[in-house]
C-alpha cells in the first residue's frame, strides 16, 4: 500500500516542496497550515499537495506534527497564484506563500482576534474634540484627531492609545461617538450623475462582466475615475460577487476608503495594508476569505488576498512604482491583478492619468481595451501650467521671486499653496566650503542628508544615522554649510515670507507617527492649513477643494538621470502634483521651476499632452530596444567585496543556458555602488520574447541555488523596474 506524502512549503529559500509523512490527511486539508519538524525546530508551513510516493525513502521521512482544521484552508486559485509567482519570478514557492498570509498565521499558536467595532464622531464629537481635552491627554489627541478624518476600527484605535477601550467609552457614554453601524443609511452618499464619456466607460466593463476583460482607464486628474471604480462595483455587489480595488500607498486608503464606506454604508469593506495591527489585519483578511467582506480595498500585498466570489479587480494609478516590490519576492502586483483576473474570469481595471508606457503599448496592441476620460467630472477646468527658468532668477532657498508672489497672491485670496520639493529633511548634504567635504554615508554610496531640528545626519537609503559634526572632519573648518533644499528647510523659509500662514508639512518623517497623516489631512480639508510642503505622499489621489495653486521646485534632476524610466516617472509625478490644483470651482495654476524650459517634457506637460509624450517615448524605447519593446530580467550580488560579488556573477553567467534571442551581459557594478554595508553588482538579461527568457531562466535558476555563494547574497529580479 503507498504511504500518504505530504508535501509543504516552508518559508526557506529553497525553491522546493518538503515531503513529510501524512497519514490521515485528506485532499480537503491541501491549503491548510501545518506543524513540522525542520532540522532541530519546528515550523509553519502549508500543504500544497498530498502524493503517494517520495523520492526520499519512506524510513527517513519525518512526520507531519499537527493540522490546522480550525482555520479554512487557502482555496484552489490562491494556491496557484502562489505557483505562477514561483514559476515566473523564480522565487521559493514556500517564501510566497508564507509571506501572502498575515502575520499571525505564520506562528503555529496565535492569539484570536476578539471583535472590531467601527467609531466615527458625533456633531457634538466635532465640536467637543479636542477642544474639551487637556493639553497633556496627547494620547486622547491622537484618537481625537484620527477621527476627525473618518472612521476607524477599535484595533487601530487601541494602536494609537493603551487605554482606548475606557476613554472610547467614555465618549459614547457623553455622545461624542457613535458606531459606524448606527444612522447607516444617514450616511449613504448620493452618487453623482455621470459624465457621457464616465457612462460609456462603465457600460463597456459591465458588458464584459464574467468574464476575462482587461481594461486601461486612461482619465486625467480630476476626470472621475474613482466615481466610474464605484459604479462598476455596485453593479458587483448587486450580482452576489466581491470587488477587489489595489491602491498604490497606504497614504491614500483613508481618503478612498472614506467614500467607499459612504457609498456602501451596508456593505462589509476589509481595508488591507502593511499599517495595520496584527489582530485587525488577520481578522479582515480572514473576512476576506470567508466571504463576509464583499469589497477589499488595499496595497500591493492585498493581491493575494483569498476572496471566494471575486468578481471584478481594480487597480488605481496602475502605472505607480508602489506597486513593485522590491525586496524579498520582486513582483508587480499590477501585473499579477491581470494574472488573477485571467485566472477567475473577471474584468480588470487599470486606471491612471498617466498610464505605465507598458500598459500604453498594451492597449496600442489590442491586448487591453482603452477607456478615455478626457474631461474633468465637475466641469472644471485644467489648471494652467507655467514654467519659471531659474536660470534668470535669483533663488531664495529654492524659491523665484514669481513662485513667492503667486503664494501671497493664493494665501490673500483664502486659498491654500502647495509647495512640491521630493526630497525630505533640512538638506540634501552637508558641505565645508573650504576642502569640498560633503558629509558621506559610511555604508552606501551616499551622501548623508541633514535633519537640522533633529540635530542628526541620516541616510535615507540604509537607515544610518549620526550627529552634527563641529566642525569639517577633513580640513577642521567650523564653517560647514547646508548644501541644496529639501522639505525642512523650504518649510522654515515660507514660515520667514508668510508668517501669519499656518503651514503643515506633509513628508515620511512629518507623518511617522500611527494615525498623524490622516489627522494632516483632516486639517487640510477643515480649512486649517493654509499652505502646504510635500513630498509625493501628498501628490497621488488627494482631492483639496480650496487648493488652487502648486508650486513645483527641483524636478530637474530626472532629465538627466542614466535610467531609461527616469522621464516617464518624472512626467507621472509632475501629472499628478499638478492634478490637486483648481479641483472645484475654483482655477487652478501650477509653477514649475526648471533649468531646462526647452526640454521637450515640458512642452507635452505645459499642453496636458500624455499621449504626445508617451509616444515620443515609445520610439525612443523603440530604437533601444527597451521595454515594452523587449523583456529583461537582472540577477544581482551584492558581498563585503565588489570583486566577490563581480565573481559569482561572472561564474553564474558561465552556467547560463545558450540562446540566440536572449542576450546575456558582463557583469558590472550597480549605479549604487554600496548600501548598507555591502558593495553590489548587477548581470542584465534581455530579449524581445518573454517565453524565451522564461525558458533560459527556467533552466539557469536551479543552477544558480546551486552555486556556492559563500559570503555573497543574490536576488533574481525579472521585469526589474529600477536599474
Amino acid at each position: 500500500m503507498p504511504h500518504q506524502i505530504a508535501r509543504v512549503a516552508l518559508d526557506v529559500p529553497l525553491p522546493r516542496l518538503f515531503d513529510y509523512r501524512g497519514s490521515g490527511l485528506a485532499e480537503a486539508d491541501v491549503g491548510r497550515r501545518v506543524k513540522v519538524p525542520f532540522g532541530r525546530k519546528e515550523r509553519v508551513g502549508l500543504l500544497l499537495d498530498i502524493a503517494d510516493t517520495s523520492d526520499c525513502p519512506p524510513e527517513k521521512l519525518k512526520a507531519v506534527l499537527a493540522v490546522d482544521r480550525q482555520q479554512a484552508p487557502l482555496a484552489d486559485d490562491v494556491l496557484a497564484l502562489f505557483r505562477f509567482c514561483a514559476d515566473y519570478y523564480h522565487y521559493p514557492v514556500g517564501q510566497i506563500a508564507l509571506a501572502a498570509l498575515p502575520t499571525a498565521l505564520r506562528r503555529w499558536q496565535f492569539q484570536a482576534p476578539g471583535p472590531v467595532i467601527r467609531f466615527a464622531l458625533t456633531p457634538a464629537g466635532r465640536q467637543a474634540l479636542p477642544a474639551d481635552l487637556p493639553a497633556r491627554a496627547v494620547a486622547q489627541r491622537r484618537l481625537a484627531a484620527r477621527l476627525a478624518s473618518g472612521p476607524a476600527a477599535s484595533t487601530e484605535l487601541g494602536a494609537l492609545c493603551g487605554n482606548a477601550a475606557p476613554v472610547l467609552r467614555a465618549w459614547l457614554q457623553k455622545g461624542w461617538l457613535k458606531t459606524v453601524q448606527e444612522d447607516a443609511a444617514a450616511q449613504q452618499a448620493a452618487p453623482p450623475r455621470l459624465r457621457e464619456e464616465q457612462q460609456a466607460a462603465c457600460d463597456a466593463v459591465s458588458a464584459r462582466l464574467g468574464e476575462f476583460a482587461p481594461f486601461l482607464l486612461h482619465g486625467i486628474t480630476g476626470s472621475g475615475k474613482t466615481e466610474v471604480y464605484l459604479r462598476l462595483v455596485e453593479q458587483v455587489l448587486a450580482q452576489g460577487r466581491q470587488a477587489l480595488i489595489l491602491v498604490p500607498e497606504i497614504g491614500l486608503t483613508p481618503q478612498f476608503t472614506q467614500r467607499v464606506a459612504m457609498r456602501f454604508p451596508a456593505t462589509a469593506i476589509s481595508v488591507l495594508h502593511s499599517g495595520l495591527a496584527e489582530g485587525e489585519r488577520l481578522t479582515r483578511w480572514q473576512s476576506a476569505q470567508a466571504g463576509r467582506a464583499r469589497i477589499v480595498l488595499g496595497t500591493r500585498l492585498a493581491v493575494f488576498t483569498p476572496l471566494p466570489e471575486l468578481g471584478l479587480i481594480i487597480v488605481d494609478e496602475e502605472h505607480d512604482a508602489s506597486f513593485s516590490q522590491q525586496e524579498g519576492l520582486r513582483y508587480s502586483a499590477r501585473d499579477l491583478a491581470v494574472f488573477r483576473a485571467r485566472q477567475r474570469e473577471v474584468p480588470v481595471v487599470l486606471g491612471s492619468a498617466t498610464p505605465s508606457l507598458e500598459s500604453w503599448h498594451n492597449a496600442a496592441a489590442g491586448r487591453y481595451a482603452r477607456l478615455t476620460l478626457a474631461a474633468r467630472a465637475t466641469g472644471a477646468s485644467l489648471p494652467a501650467l507655467g514654467l519659471i527658468d531659474t536660470r534668470l532668477e535669483k533663488l531664495d532657498e529654492g524659491l523665484s521671486r514669481p513662485a513667492l508672489k503667486a503664494i501671497g497672491d493664493t494665501l490673500g485670496r483664502g486659498e491654500q499653496a502647495l509647495v512640491f520639493i521630493n526630497r525630505r529633511g533640512y538638506a540634501p548634504a552637508l558641505h565645508c566650503p573650504a576642502c569640498a567635504w560633503v558629509a558621506p554615508c559610511p555604508r552606501c554610496s551616499a551622501r548623508l542628508t541633514l535633519h537640522l531640528r533633529e540635530r542628526r545626519l541620516r541616510c535615507h537609503h540604509c537607515g544610518h544615522e549620526e550627529r552634527i559634526p563641529a566642525h569639517c572632519p577633513a580640513c577642521g573648518n567650523p564653517d560647514i554649510r547646508a548644501l541644496g533644499q529639501g522639505t525642512q528647510r523650504v518649510e522654515e523659509a515660507l514660515a520667514r515670507h508668510f508668517p501669519h500662514a499656518a503651514v503643515v508639512r506633509a513628508d515620511r518623517d512629518a507623518t511617522r507617527r500611527k494615525g498623524s497623516w490622516e489627522a494632516m489631512q483632516a486639517q487640510i480639508h477643515g480649512g486649517k492649513a493654509d499652505l502646504i510642503i510635500g513630498t509625493q505622499l501628498i501628490a497621488k489621489g488627494h482631492d483639496f477643494p480650496n487648493l488652487t495653486l502648486v508650486t513645483v521646485l527641483d524636478a530637474d534632476g530626472a532629465l538627466f538621470s542614466l535610467d531609461f524610466r527616469a522621464e516617464e516617472r518624472l512626467f507621472a509625478q509632475l501629472m499628478q502634483v499638478a492634478g490637486r490644483a483648481g479641483r472645484a470651482d475654483k482655477p487652478g495654476q501650477v509653477l514649475i521651476q526648471t533649468g531646462f524650459p526647452q526640454h521637450p517634457l515640458f512642452a507635452h506637460l505645459l499642453a496636458h499632452d500624455f499621449a504626445g509624450f508617451a509616444r515620443e517615448q515609445m520610439d525612443l524605447r523603440r530604437a533601444g530596444m527597451l521595454p515594452p519593446f523587449s523583456r529583461q530580467a537582472v540577477l544581482r550580488a551584492e558581498a563585503g567585496r565588489l570583486a566577490d560579488a563581480l565573481d559569482w556573477l561572472a561564474a553564474a553567467r558561465a552556467l547560463a543556458p545558450a540562446s540566440p534571442t536572449v542576450e546575456v551581459f558582463q557583469p558590472v557594478s550597480a549605479p549604487m555602488l554600496k548600501k548598507a554595508g555591502l558593495e553590489r553588482a548587477q548581470l542584465w538579461l534581455q530579449s524581445v520574447s518573454r517565453s524565451d527568457l522564461q525558458q533560459l531562466l527556467r533552466e539557469w535558476a536551479p543552477k544558480l541555488h546551486q552555486l556556492p555563494a559563500r559570503n555573497v547574497r543574490w536576488q533574481l529580479d525579472v521585469d526589474p523596474v529600477e536599474n
